[in-house]
């Protein structure tokens, strides 16, 4: 084979509503529980990549974010051996002589990287996903995906995915499973708070051992509380019952910071913002007969929060009074759904059930987006990342 082959595609951003948090085999990142996510419309945020396969490349490379990176990471190696196995098992011998060469892969986020907006998981699935198209191999590519960070294997499907802890050692019933297809639930929406798009201080991988060592609530969260939690959310998302699925929502959110404060020493993801945003969300909950929008914080400051269509343009409109934008902001402070929109002024009982000051700057910004579809190919040449050389676009 003397010409390149290229594919590019795109994956989402999966939010967990169950918290991924522990492993009990860091080579095969096998969790301690099972977890479930909603991936987000890729329009808003998602991660691209290009890989292409050629015999004339000396070598394997990676490029991510316009910078070339170190192809040996031990993560990447595990998805890259393994696609290459399958390939083998399921090719055979004319397969060896179609698929060999070395790769070149090229990835880009639209959104902050390693500030706790699952950027990792949205890479490895891209990646893997392309892979996958690349090697054309059939079956479940979501164990390959998780080879490469965990959470990744729920970003290879569409809509609400169940991440599936399993019980052999292998790690082959550990794989991701959809709950429901983005069509499902139409009403639900999500509001991206964006504290901060600063790296975070602890890695969740490192965060993760440091819990499993010395946190002595981790094994009543595994054991008790999320099992149960697990069949509680995934009925909740097949009835459409927003109450539950809040309520689910929050607490286990809650749980999730309260294992990380229980680690020795200690880890804060969360900030002050961070828990001015909860404040805000529960005073505003108590406001009304019923739970109105829900609070989820991953490994990071920034907060997503879940919400019927009905209630978007309120909380939208209660975000913005208490966290305007800074007097110096551009522009663009809402992207996404409702970017053209004009924020209307809080009547006053909310005002006073809140009972809060406004804090102008606390935010970066605000995306209103969706619960959204898994990886899909990019057929646009326009798209791809990698020139016919099969170096990033951008060098040549």
């Amino acid at each position: 084979m003397d010409s390149i082959r290229i594919v590019t595609c795109s994956a989402p951003v999966n939010i967990a509503v169950i918290k991924y948090w522990g492993k009990r085999d860091e080579r095969l990142i096998l969790p301690t529980n099972s977890s479930l996510s909603v991936c987000l419309d890729q329009d808003q945020l998602k991660a691209t990549t290009s890989v292409a396969l050629s015999n004339s490349y000396t070598q394997d490379k990676i490029w991510i974010n316009g910078r070339e990176e170190c192809i040996d990471n031990p993560r990447l190696q595990s998805c890259l051996r393994e696609v290459r196995r399958l390939s083998r098992e399921q090719h055979g011998e004319e397969g060896d002589k179609e698929f060999e060469g070395c790769v070149h892969i090229c990835s880009v986020n639209n959104f902050p990287t390693a500030a706790g907006l699952a950027s990792s998981a949205a890479g490895y699935a891209c990646l893997v996903f392309g892979l996958s198209k690349l090697f054309k191999l059939e079956g479940d590519i979501s164990r390959i995906a998780r080879q490469g960070s965990g959470s990744a294997c729920r970003s290879v499907l569409d809509g609400f995915i169940k991440w599936e802890r399993g019980e052999r050692d292998d790690g082959s019933d550990s794989m991701a499973v959809q709950v429901c297809p983005s069509s499902h639930w139409p009403g639900l929406e999500v509001v991206v708070l964006v504290v901060s798009a600063d790296k975070k201080q602890v890695s969740s991988s490192v965060g993760m051992q440091s819990s499993v060592l010395t946190s002595p609530l981790m094994s009543h969260r595994v054991g008790e509380v999320v099992p149960r939690r697990m069949v509680a959310m995934e009925t909740a998302i097949q009835q459409r019952d927003f109450q539950t699925f809040a309520q689910l929502t929050m607490k286990d959110s809650n749980q999730f910071h309260a294992i990380c404060l229980d680690t020795y020493p200690p880890i804060f993801y969360l900030n002050d913002t961070s828990r001015r945003i909860i404040h805000l969300i529960s005073r505003y909950n108590q406001l009304h007969p019923q739970v109105r929008a829900a609070y989820t914080f991953d490994a990071g400051p920034n907060a997503v929060l879940m919400v019927q269509s009905s209630h978007v343009q309120e909380l939208l409109d209660l975000v913005c009074h208490y966290f305007p934008p800074s007097a110096e902001s551009s522009g663009g402070y809402v992207q996404g759904l409702s970017s053209d929109r004009q924020p209307r002024p809080l009547n006053q009982s909310t005002q006073e059930g809140v009972a809060m000051d406004p804090l102008p700057g606390a935010l970066q910004y605000i995306i209103h987006t969706k619960v959204g579809e898994g990886p899909r190919v990019l057929d646009n040449p326009g798209q791809c990342l990698l020139g016919q050389d099969g170096l990033p676009k951008t060098c040549t």
